[in-house]
């Protein structure tokens, strides 16, 4: 069963990786918008959830999340992290800047001790609102999956004809430590062909990557949920363990989802 969110504010929900998440989805509800189609996504293909709604607009969201705010903080539940994520890249929302000022204006007023998270792809970051909109955030977190483009291709699925790894990665590492790498590690097949991109030939030169961009932590987890594709399985606690000790071993934080 794929998953769709609520838009434009969701949860709170437990996240493996942030604690207690009170969720910002900029896409529509019915369906999902993003630069990736990732063969593994919670949301599902693109092919079938074509959205019909519209992204919610800023003054929608300033409204529903300082509704919501003011509900936990009335219960005393205060959350660790908003998160923008949801069924798609959020960086896509037109006003993604000033929707990240709104939120940093709220937390401030209600919960300032919590986090702001934003989960991305990276391929917006060409947009100057958004690379400095995500400086000011405290979680700047951006997929990295690996760094060989027939894999990215394959797997992510990128939308853009002329979207390039390597000017990703130039990009990234210009927030130098003020950003977070997630990768996601994969074992199964698609179509045939082995997705499996924890072996050698996928880690040293997405190490290499790592090394380059020198972000504050990396993330590294595996599928948890249900994937649009059924042949695909869970990278092994083993082979998540030995790859977070290369990246350690680089003088960097990892943290490993299992």
């Amino acid at each position: 069963m794929t998953i769709l969110f609520p838009s434009p504010i969701f949860g709170p929900v437990k996240s493996r990786r942030l604690g207690v998440s009170l969720g910002i989805n900029l896409l529509p509800a019915d369906g999902k918008v993003c630069s990736f189609d990732c063969i593994y996504c919670e949301c599902g293909l693109r092919k079938d959830h074509i959205p019909h709604q519209k992204f919610p607009p800023r003054s929608q969201v300033q409204a529903e999340l300082r509704q919501q705010l003011q509900k936990m903080q009335a219960l005393g539940t205060p959350p660790d992290v908003i998160t923008f994520a949801g069924n798609g890249e959020p960086t896509l929302h037109p006003d993604f800047a000033g929707i990240i000022d709104d939120t940093i204006t709220l937390r401030d007023e209600y919960f300032p001790k919590a986090e702001i998270s934003v989960l991305s792809n990276a391929t917006q970051l060409d947009r100057q609102d958004v690379f400095d909109a995500m400086l000011r955030v405290d979680n700047n977190i951006q997929k990295l999956d690996t760094v060989t483009p027939q894999y990215i291709r394959f797997v992510d699925q990128p939308l853009s004809p002329t979207y390039d790894v390597e000017h990703i990665i130039s990009r990234l590492a210009l927030f130098a430590d003020k950003c977070i790498i997630q990768t996601m590690f994969l074992d199964g097949e698609y179509k045939g062909k082995s997705v499996n991109n924890t072996g050698d030939e996928y880690i040293q030169p997405w190490l290499t990557a790592i090394q380059r961009i020198h972000p504050s932590k990396v993330m590294i987890y595996t599928i948890e949920r249900e994937t649009p594709i059924s042949t695909l399985r869970k990278a092994t606690p083993e082979s998540l363990d030995r790859i977070a000790l290369q990246v350690e071993s680089l003088g960097i934080s990892c943290q490993v989802s299992y």
